[in-house]
């Protein structure tokens, strides 16, 4: 593990300075919770944030955090009992300002590597994460009674300090709470957390929950994981999560899908730095308690207008056979918004038939509801007429960063990795 840490610290900060989140799936005996508590002081020393107080009643910004490394797991079982026993011999026999840590559920289990969508609950779409996914749960308004977590509290190996020690590491407190959703969302003003739950249950949650969630996310922290069922390395939509104020959006990153793409694309915003600001209609709540409704009827901002020109570049990326054996490609461009429902549609051009350098000329309107959270996808493909047409290149990119005028826009392929020469032609603009 010290070496596994090292290269966390020798690379942390290289892509971006912003925060690293580091989510710590351990199932620890005190006397071991002891000895990981020192690695991560003694390895990442002053990069390590240590809260001030506990429990936290706030997120730090990303801003105060530049270049800091960030615990997130769910505390100690014995914490807690460590808790009620100082408190009673106080005499006070009161925690009711104390972490409800005992009543924490553990719904992690290993999986696929992720990604990480003012504060840390507030100011950013996502984090920058070593993580690990969880199993899904079936239950209609409930959230499952499985994983149990193995209480500590009559372990001999344990001590009081131990459990303070580790304890005293989390930045995000993680954990799932018992009992139904409407409960798990409960906002507590005391005291900040981590509420972590699977792309089911979170479609649930948004359906007969979906204010509760806004504004749980408000000032929480709410991250979604595939559900366990993907065996394939899929992944699910990730708009539904981010219109509904979620952070922390975990992706299996070797399932080279749409999703993938439109996470590659969020996270294009704000320089690729990882991190990308919320809008601040997901911030505020309105004179009646109101609060942002994405599957309502919204009215339209601003309107996108894309003139797709013409291409080039596959000639010198491609072989000659690449599309076709005998002849050069038919290609057409699929232009569209991901984004809120009323947003979300696809477009395309004409074929061009036998031309390594397609000239389409076609402008095609996209009327935006919310432009703040929209993503232009951008997809060219060769027409077969007996087959399945071929992959000619992607991209997507936030509305939100879009530049008016003319602009040659790179393509990547399925993975995400840049093309040498493949280009569109192409002017954006914005009424």
């Amino acid at each position: 593990m010290v070496r596994c840490l090292k290269s966390i610290k020798e690379y942390a900060f290289c892509a971006s300075p912003y925060p690293l989140v580091i989510t710590l799936e351990d199932h620890l005996t005190p006397d071991l919770q002891a000895k990981v508590a020192k690695m991560l002081t003694e390895t990442f020393g002053d990069l390590l944030f240590i809260p001030s107080s506990d429990p936290m009643k706030e997120f730090p910004s990303p801003a105060a955090l530049m270049k800091r490394i960030i615990i997130s797991t769910k505390p100690p079982q014995e914490y807690k009992e460590f808790l009620k026993v100082k408190d009673n011999q106080n005499g006070s026999g009161n925690i009711a300002d104390l972490p409800d840590t005992g009543s924490l559920r553990r719904i992690d289990s290993n999986a696929d590597n992720q990604n990480g969508s003012g504060n840390l609950a507030a100011d950013t779409g996502s984090l920058r994460r070593i993580d690990s996914n969880a199993d899904e749960s079936d239950g209609k308004d409930e959230l499952d009674e499985q994983d149990e977590e193995d209480s500590d509290e009559d372990d001999p190996k344990f001590q009081q300090d131990t459990a303070c020690e580790y304890r005293k590491l989390i930045t995000i407190q993680a954990g799932k709470p018992k009992g139904h959703l409407r409960d798990a969302l409960k906002v507590d003003p005391e005291k900040v957390r981590r509420l972590s739950l699977s792309e089911t249950q979170l479609a649930k949650a948004t359906t007969s929950h979906g204010a509760e969630v806004i504004r749980f996310t408000q000032n929480n922290i709410l991250r979604v994981y595939p559900k366990g069922t993907r065996v394939n390395s899929s992944n699910y939509d990730p708009m539904n999560a981010w219109t509904h104020g979620a952070q922390m959006v975990a992706f299996n990153m070797q399932g080279h899908d749409k999703a993938l793409r439109l996470m590659q694309g969020f996270f294009r915003a704000n320089g690729g730095c990882g991190y990308v600001k919320k809008p601040d209609f997901l911030l505020t709540t309105g004179p009646k308690g109101e609060v942002f409704d994405p599957k309502g009827s919204l009215p339209v901002k601003k309107t996108l207008k894309v003139k797709v020109y013409m291409g080039d570049g596959w000639r010198m990326d491609f072989s000659k056979t690449h599309f076709d054996a005998f002849s050069p490609p038919d290609f057409y461009t699929r232009v569209g918004i991901a984004g809120a429902k009323e947003d979300t549609v696809m477009k395309k051009t004409k074929v061009i038939e036998d031309q390594w350098v397609p000239v389409w000329d076609e402008e095609f309107t996209f009327p935006l509801r919310v432009p703040e959270l929209a993503l232009l996808r951008i997809e060219v493909q060769e027409y077969d007429m007996s087959e399945k047409h071929d992959f000619g290149g992607q991209t997507c990119l936030p509305v939100w960063e879009l530049k008016k005028g003319i602009r040659a826009v790179p393509l990547h392929d399925r993975k995400g990795n840049r093309y040498k020469s493949v280009r569109l032609l192409m002017r954006f603009d914005f009424v």
